[in-house]
C-alpha cells in the first residue's frame, strides 16, 4: 500500500514526467560514486601511441529535408565526448545542411537512397558503435532502410541507440529489434507507453514505472530501456539504475541528440573494454555494458543540462549544453 505522502507525490508528478517519491527513491535510488567510478573504468586512456579511430568510429544515422539539426547535435555530441569520426547517413536533401553545420563531421547522402542496404554494407564494418533515429523522418523510404540497417547491424553485432523515429521504426514492429542485447532504447514518457502498450498491451504502471521499464525490457528479449524523464529510468529487463541527478527545469529541443549521440560513444568503449578483457570495475561487470555506458550518457547529459541552465537561464538550448560538455565530462570523469 501507497502511504499517504507518496500518493500525493505520485499524484503532483503527473504531466511533467514522473520524478519519483519517497518509495520510488527508496526502492530504485542508485546514483553514487561508485558508478562514476565504474563509467571512468572503460573510458579509454589517452596515449601516445593510440591512432585515428581507435577511440571511436561512430555512425549517426538520421536527417531528412525537414530535421537537419538532430543528426548534428547527435553526431557533435559523441566527437566532443571523445570519439575519433563521426559519420552521418542522412537523406540526400539533409546532407549540404548538416555539411555546412560542421567540418568535423563525415555526412553520406544515402538514408533515402536504393543503393542504402548496398552503401551501408560497406561502410558499417567500419563502424563501432550506430546510433538511429535522429532526425530521421518518416518516409516509407527511409523507414524501409532503417529496418535494413537495424537488420545489418545485428547481424555484425554493433552496439545501436536508437531514439527518437528510429523508435517509430520499433514500435510499428518491435520484432526488428527484439533478443538483441547490445542495444538500447531511449524513448521519452510518451514514446515508451506506445511502445510498452504495443509490446505488452494496457498502460505502464504510473505507481512503479521503474517495474513497467523492466517488463518491457524484458519482453523485448532483454534489449536496454532508457526511459527519459524527470528522472531517467534504466533497465535491462533484470536489474534497474535510476539517474536523478541535478539537471534544470529547462526542455529545450535537442537534449535527447545529444543523449543518444554520447551515448553511442560509451557503448563502444563499455563494449571494448569487455571485449578486451581490460581490468573491468565489478559493477561493470554486474550491470553490463548497455546499461553502464546509457548510466554514463544520461549523468552527462543531466550535468551539460545544469552548467548551461547556470548560465543561461530560460534561455538556454542544445548548442550552450555542448559547449559546456568539455568541462561537464572532466568534472565527473576526469
Amino acid at each position: 500500500m501507497l502511504s499517504v505522502a507518496n500518493l500525493i507525490a505520485f499524484i503532483a508528478s503527473r504531466g511533467r514526467g514522473f520524478s519519483g517519491g519517497p518509495l520510488f527513491q527508496q526502492r530504485y535510488q542508485h546514483n553514487s560514486p561508485g558508478l562514476v567510478d565504474m563509467v571512468r573504468s572503460f573510458i579509454p586512456s589517452l596515449v601516445a601511441e593510440s591512432h585515428k579511430g581507435e577511440c571511436g568510429r561512430i555512425g549517426i544515422v538520421g536527417g531528412c529535408k525537414e530535421y537537419t539539426g538532430a543528426p548534428y547535435f547527435a553526431a557533435i555530441s559523441a566527437l566532443k565526448v571523445g570519439a575519433d569520426l563521426s559519420h552521418v547517413f542522412c537523406a540526400q536533401e539533409a546532407a549540404p545542411v548538416i555539411k555546412a553545420y560542421s567540418p568535423e563531421l563525415i555526412v553520406h547522402p544515402i538514408l533515402d537512397s536504393s543503393s542504402c542496404e548496398r552503401e551501408m554494407s560497406e561502410w558499417l564494418p567500419r563502424l563501432h558503435s550506430v546510433v538511429l533515429g535522429p532526425g530521421m523522418g518518416r518516409s516509407d523510404a527511409i523507414v524501409a532502410n532503417a529496418r535494413t540497417i537495424i537488420s545489418k547491424v545485428k547481424e555484425k553485432g554493433i552496439p545501436l541507440v536508437i531514439d527518437a523515429d528510429g523508435l517509430f521504426v520499433v514500435t510499428q514492429d518491435p520484432s526488428v529489434i527484439s533478443g538483441y542485447q547490445a542495444a538500447i532504447l531511449t524513448p521519452n514518457i510518451v514514446e515508451f507507453a506506445r511502445l510498452y502498450e504495443k509490446v505488452v498491451g494496457g498502460k505502464p504502471d504510473g505507481v512503479d514505472p521503474a517495474a513497467s521499464v523492466k517488463t518491457l525490457s524484458s519482453r523485448l528479449g532483454n534489449v536496454t530501456i532508457v526511459q527519459k524523464g524527470a528522472s531517467d529510468i534504466i533497465s535491462d529487463g533484470n536489474q534497474v539504475l535510476v539517474c536523478s541527478s541535478e539537471g534544470s527545469a529547462r526542455r529545450c529541443g535537442g537534449q535527447g541528440d545529444l543523449l543518444s549521440g554520447s551515448m553511442g560513444t560509451f557503448a563502444y568503449w563499455a563494449h571494448r573494454a569487455c571485449q578486451e578483457n581490460m581490468s573491468v570495475n565489478a559493477d561493470l561487470s554486474r550491470y553490463g555494458t548497455c546499461i553502464s555506458a546509457a548510466y554514463a550518457a544520461c549523468l552527462l547529459t543531466r550535468e551539460c543540462n545544469r552548467r548551461a541552465f547556470l548560465h543561461f537561464g530560460r534561455s538556454m538550448t542544445t548548442s550552450d549544453m555542448i559547449a559546456v560538455l568539455p568541462e561537464a565530462f572532466e568534472s565527473l570523469y576526469a
